[in-house]
């Protein structure tokens, strides 16, 4: 590997380790910790320069989905702390009180399900 090339790829490691750790949840924090040491110590022996870019270029993506997430699951675990890291985040809205009427009543019962929502 050329010395720049290591340099880039060192560089990568580091951000994306700064960044996972802006995670303010501690189970996905060491998540994401845990899967960048393991990704850059598989690839530790790669030596083909094609393939070393090919990496390169979907660590850089894997680090702009983190830098995406970060504030999200921040935002997230301010409004509601007790839905984040849970994945039955989906569930939770499902069984909700006002979805699961919409889904019990018919089309003709409740042709307009936003109307009984209050609109600020």
């Amino acid at each position: 590997m050329a010395a720049s090339s290591r340099a880039q790829v060192l560089d990568l490691y580091r951000v994306m380790l700064r960044e996972s750790g802006k995670f303010t949840s501690y189970n996905y924090r060491t998540y994401a910790i845990r899967r960048i040491r393991e990704a850059f110590r598989e690839n530790k022996n790669v030596k083909d320069s094609a393939q070393i870019q090919m990496l390169v270029n979907k660590a850089k993506r894997n680090l702009e989905i983190i830098r995406r997430q970060v504030p999200w699951y921040s935002w997230m675990s301010q409004l509601h702390p007790t839905l984040v890291g849970q994945h039955s985040l989906l569930n939770t809205i499902l069984k909700s009180t006002v979805t699961t009427d919409l889904f019990k009543k018919g089309p003709a019962e409740h042709e307009n399900p936003m109307s009984d929502w209050i609109c600020i």
